[in-house]
């Protein structure tokens, strides 16, 4: 052990780890070290260049509290969090896809009935939303648990305004017997994710854009059902081709289409996979 070099010292900690208790806890720190280090040596890293990595990370924890999830974001826009969903949420042909929950989803929102506006004063443009949620037969799913959430008007969520004192654009419905969905918020729009913390300084340095196209967020829940965490994307949006945080996929694309009142109209059926299928 006094005699570690470059060569040794990488097998050295991954048997300090080998008594780890909990076996898969074990294969996790065991790669993970192993992963490090080969990426040390690949880039050949310099001391300067591993102090400013701690500085960042480092400024990534000073910068997330309890309204902003920076290291969510850092994920994000590395790929990493989409890769992990795409491995832990395969599904059959036909079901809706999952995506990434996003940093600004927030437990017990209000409830909404059906048809009701969980805008709730958020800018925006009248939008109507409604569907269906089925599962993969065809059986429509009643009283599946339905959470949505998104951006207002100026592309901002409302835990992102200091001092709001109520939620916005954000709620909880549930489907009727025919497993049928109706509520009224707001248009969605394109915005940047958070980019004047650390996350963003990077995606500016690599030469990269902070910008999500148009999307709604959803989380639906059923007994019997494995839980779908998904979007749904606005067509026609500039930026579904080069989306931040890599979340887009073909079959969550859908129509927001314009109404003769001024307001827009969503129709989105989701396909939830039955639970060990």
């Amino acid at each position: 052990m006094r005699n570690l070099n470059q060569h040794t010292i990488t097998d050295a900690v991954v048997a300090r780890f080998a008594g780890t208790p909990d076996p898969r806890l074990r294969t996790l720190v065991t790669a993970l070290v192993r992963h490090l280090h080969d990426f040390a040596r690949e880039v050949r890293l310099t001391e300067g260049e591993w102090a400013q990595g701690i500085d960042f990370l480092t400024r990534v924890g000073h910068i997330t509290d309890d309204k902003r999830q920076e290291f969510i974001l850092l994920s994000d826009t590395l790929g990493l969090s989409m890769l992990t969903v795409a491995m832990n949420q395969d599904k059959p042909p036909g079901c809706t896809e999952s995506t990434v929950f996003g940093p600004f989803h927030v437990e017990d929102a209000p409830r909404y009935s059906q048809g009701d506006d969980i805008a709730n004063g958020a800018a925006g443009t009248p939008c109507t939303v409604r569907g269906r949620i089925r599962g993969l037969d065809g059986t429509p799913v009643a009283g599946a648990t339905i959470e949505v959430w998104q951006s207002d008007d100026e592309g901002l969520y409302d835990v992102q305004r200091p001092g709001l004192q109520q939620a916005q654009a954000r709620g909880i419905l549930e489907s009727d017997a025919q497993g049928g969905y109706h509520f009224r918020s707001v248009l969605a729009v394109a915005y940047p994710i958070p980019d004047d913390g650390p996350v963003g300084d990077m995606l500016r340095r690599t030469g990269n854009h902070p910008w999500r196209p148009a999307h709604l967020h959803f989380r639906i829940a059923a007994p019997g059902y494995r839980t779908l965490v998904t979007h749904v994307f606005r067509a026609g949006d500039r930026y579904l081709d080069s989306d931040v945080v890599f979340g887009v996929r073909e079959s969550l694309v859908a129509d927001w289409v314009a109404q003769s009142d001024g307001s827009y109209l969503l129709e989105f059926d989701f396909v939830l996979d039955r639970e060990g299928s």
